[in-house]
């Protein structure tokens, strides 16, 4: 029996765990943090208990105890790949819906991965591995095998704990960083170092394994679509993928899965060049992968049903003879997140939440109307996923999608992801994991021109206050609506409109009528269109400690200010760090815009801003001496 099920995790892989295990007949038990009370997983459960954090073992375990439960699904991140969980789970005398915690722990460290998959006839990436690799050691390594090269934690993944270098005066500063951000994502501030291969695919083979030695895989992902080592956009199967191929990587997979002893759900990652000749071990995900939908859609098999009848100790039912792929289907990540300001995270209420749906379409959610979006999780929201009989209708597919979900209080990622699958190379399947950057600059995934205009519109449609008003982090502009006309600086419309059901306006200008999502509050107008989304709010004055501060430096984003560089009546350069935000599992630098001297900042480590808070000013020495 490993029923009722405690999930320990949240968003959208937690309530969709709770689906196929709610349609085995399995109860499930759901934990939350503060935060997390009112979240959409939490009402997807039939019980549900607080935890203090998703990262608390002994709490969790604890949840598991005076709740009943009989079994422990981690999903993905959290505590997903860590062995001590695992073993504190079947000391607990519960079941663990993965892999032994003997296998997590070897598959988890890099450097005996790689040594293991040698062992199997895996081909993997030359490198070097340590207990402790310093500067000495891969400064030799880049000696002997060249620039580029990468640094990477030796334990976890995710893309954390990893830095490109492509000289030797980059080595120390990638160093630094890697290890930096290793020990804040893992505990852990080893690193190992490998060549770097030039614009490689990244493709994963999903493997099943149960407690008798029987494994199968089932076919390949083409992961290449990444930004900042984070994958985007995910699909099954890779289009530079042929049978012979796939016959050769799936053996790969199935050999290193044997030779580790594995049971379970896990992926296996290669890389290989861009034509697809030939492929070398990257690592193994020794749980159930983000992505994994693409994969289920493809070859018609629930993995997380699969997991509980490992889990439950029956043999596989999937024969290797019968997995084959059928269609393609196409995974996009909506992210919290603005495009338009360099992909920082977006924090907010979603006030409108409308899934698309379809031939075909798929969305893997753990938000709905009502969501508080913060800084203290994963920006994930949701997945939208789409399939068809072949890789063009699965794309056209998606794009609709994509263009119909309706989304309104916080950016997303939507809106460029449908141009970003609309460039030459993605729609021909070219793919590589430096693609995504390289187009950054090329790819017209602007918002609108239209939505500001029509914003002015819906505030005047329900006699809210007009003007002044800005776009988030953009300059002051006066608008105003009157006589059929709106006017934002010396730009006009003319401009009409009409309230469809609900949160829905049709509003036209110029003569062109568009449809609309539209929230509106005494601060500020809320649109969306086509996966693009706006917020136009009232005026503010810029304030620091001690008063106005012309030019002050305001928080691109919100979250916590992790490092503190500088003081008030410092003299700083251009370029000059004056202290490092983080959210969302990411770091940014705030830097002088230009020589002067350090006002206005009241800031520790640990302090939390938001968007738009005036965090210091830098002013021109001759005007701090006034």
């Amino acid at each position: 029996m490993i029923a009722p099920v405690l999930i320990a995790n949240r968003g959208e892989i937690a309530v969709r765990i709770a689906r196929t295990a709610q349609a085995l007949g399995l109860a499930v038990v759901a934990i939350f943090t503060t935060v997390d009370a009112d979240a959409a997983h939490v009402d997807a459960a039939d019980i549900a208990t607080e935890v203090p954090s998703y990262l608390d073992i002994a709490a969790i375990i604890g949840a598991a105890t005076t709740t009943g439960a009989r079994s422990v699904h981690p999903g993905y991140g959290f505590l997903s790949e860590n062995a001590t969980f695992a073993q504190a789970v079947i000391d607990a005398g519960l079941n663990w819906i993965g892999p032994r915690p003997e296998t997590i722990a070897l598959m988890g460290d890099k450097a005996r991965a790689k040594r293991l998959a040698r062992e199997a006839g895996v081909p993997v990436v030359p490198g070097l591995e340590g207990e402790d690799l310093g500067l000495e050691e891969l400064q030799q390594f880049c000696r002997e095998h060249g620039f580029p090269a990468v640094i990477k934690a030796l334990a976890g993944g995710g893309g954390k704990g990893m830095r490109v270098v492509r000289s030797a005066d980059e080595l120390e500063g990638g160093l630094d960083a890697a290890r930096r951000e290793a020990v804040a994502a893992f505990g852990d501030g080893r690193v190992l170092i490998e060549r770097y291969l030039e614009r490689p695919r990244h493709i994963e083979v999903q493997v099943l394994a149960d407690q008798h030695g029987n494994v199968v895989h089932l076919g390949e992902r083409e992961c290449s679509l990444q930004r900042r080592h984070q994958k985007v956009v995910e699909e099954a199967p890779s289009p530079i993928v042929n049978q012979q191929l796939r016959a050769q990587m799936g053996q790969a997979a199935i050999d290193l899965a044997r030779q580790c002893d594995y049971q379970n759900a896990g992926t296996i990652e290669f890389i290989t060049p861009s034509d697809g000749s030939h492929f070398f071990f990257l690592e193994m995900n020794t749980r159930l992968q983000v992505e994994h939908p693409v994969t289920e859609l493809v070859y018609g098999v629930d993995l997380v049903r699969e997991q509980f009848h490992v889990a439950a100790g029956l043999a596989l039912s999937l024969d290797q003879r019968n997995l084959e792929p059928r269609g393609h289907a196409i995974e996009a990540r909506l992210y919290a997140e603005d495009p338009t300001h360099g992909f920082l995270p977006s924090t907010g209420t979603i006030r409108r939440y409308r899934e698309p749906d379809g031939p075909g379409i798929r969305v893997d959610s753990g938000v709905r109307e009502g969501t508080e979006v913060g800084t203290a999780y994963d920006p994930l929201l949701a997945k939208v996923i789409a399939h068809g009989p072949d890789r063009g209708t699965a794309l056209q597919r998606l794009d609709r999608a994509l263009a119909t979900l309706e989304i309104v209080g916080v950016s997303t990622n939507a809106g460029f992801t449908r141009a970003l699958l609309a460039e030459a190379d993605v729609r021909a399947g070219e793919l590589d994991t430096g693609l995504l950057e390289r187009a950054l600059g090329a790819l017209d995934a602007g918002p609108p021109a239209d939505l500001v205009p029509a914003a002015m519109v819906a505030a005047a449609g329900t006699s809210h206050p007009h003007g002044p008003w800005r776009r988030r982090l953009a300059d002051f502009e006066e608008a105003r609506v009157a006589d059929g006309q709106v006017h934002i600086g010396e730009a006009s419309w003319a401009a009409a409109i009409r309230v469809d059901s609900g949160q829905r306006a049709r509003i036209t200008l110029d003569g062109i009528e568009r449809r609309y999502s539209v929230v509106v509050s005494e601060e500020c107008v809320w649109l969306a269109r086509d996966g693009h989304h706006l917020a136009v709010r009232t005026a503010a004055i810029n304030r620091v400690e001690g008063g106005d501060v012309s030019g002050a430096l305001e928080a691109p984003m919100p979250g916590t200010v992790l490092l503190v560089e500088a003081s008030n009546g410092d003299v700083v350069g251009e370029g000059d760090l004056l202290l490092v935000l983080e959210s969302m599992k990411m770091e940014l630098a705030i830097t002088a815009p230009h020589a002067g001297v350090v006002t206005g900042l009241s800031l520790s480590p640990g302090d939390r801003v938001s968007l738009g808070q005036p965090l210091v000013a830098v002013v021109l020495a001759e005007e701090s001496s006034r």
